[in-house]
């Protein structure tokens, strides 16, 4: 397998999922990694971009020694000795407040939790890759390098909130339809919303749960994505 591959394989599965166990170094158990579960989705760079609370210990652990990992592992397997794994090293580092359209992607994917920082001291951190370990099935394992993983998102936040409003408005039929080409479940009046778009793919939203569909070749343009999600459409 190419390294290019490689790396677009492990960068599908960090984006076909949207919680990881969070490892960070204990300070009440010098010596020993402390798990968390954390969302996260990708922000405008391709960094994970993380929302945790002062008063959290994997918080307290990041700020005594901020070296991480982020594991995430294939959903919905019967065997998860046998699916695809991502672990993602890095430092963690607070978000610039100047990144608004990651702080504004987040909330787009996880609504519920707007005032997290306002009510509870929470506060965002991005993930600034190290070294990715990628299993993408028995015997399959890779290293792959961070300049190689990381991609940026071609739109601000503002040109993927007008797609994502124009689908989410006109085009609901269209998203149903995705979500039986995918196999996605939803019962009215709970419908599916789509959340996130970038150069790969987008995600939709069905209550609390993220789903990702991919497309069928990578886009950079806003005109680009209409001509994929029509070509979708008519699947």
């Amino acid at each position: 397998m190419s390294k290019s591959k490689k790396a677009e394989n492990a960068r599908d599965l960090f984006l076909s999922e949207y919680q990881g166990i969070l490892s960070t170094h204990s300070i009440d158990v010098p010596g020993y990694p402390f798990g968390s579960v954390v969302p996260y989705c990708l922000g405008n760079s391709g960094l994970p971009v993380i929302l945790i609370s002062t008063i959290a210990q994997h918080t307290k652990n990041i700020l005594a020694d901020p070296k991480v990992s982020l594991t995430v592992t294939e959903g919905d397997a019967d065997d998860s000795q046998t699916v695809g794994r991502v672990t993602y090293l890095g430092d963690v580092e607070l978000l610039d407040n100047k990144d608004c359209d990651s702080i504004k992607r987040y909330y787009h994917y996880f609504p519920q939790s707007r005032d997290y920082h306002l009510t509870h001291d929470f506060n965002f951190y991005v993930i600034k890759p190290v070294r990715v370990r990628f299993i993408k099935g028995f015997g399959q394992i890779y290293w792959v390098e961070k300049d190689d993983f990381l991609l940026a998102n071609p739109f601000s936040f503002d040109e993927e909130r007008q797609m994502l409003d124009h689908m989410n408005t006109d085009h609901l039929d269209a998203i149903r339809h995705y979500c039986e080409l995918c196999n996605i479940s939803y019962k009215d009046p709970q419908l599916p919303e789509m959340v996130g778009i970038d150069s790969e793919g987008f995600h939709l939203r069905v209550g609390s749960r993220i789903y990702r569909i991919n497309f069928i070749a990578p886009v950079t343009t806003a005109g680009a994505v209409r001509k994929a999600l029509v070509e979708m459409a008519r699947a």
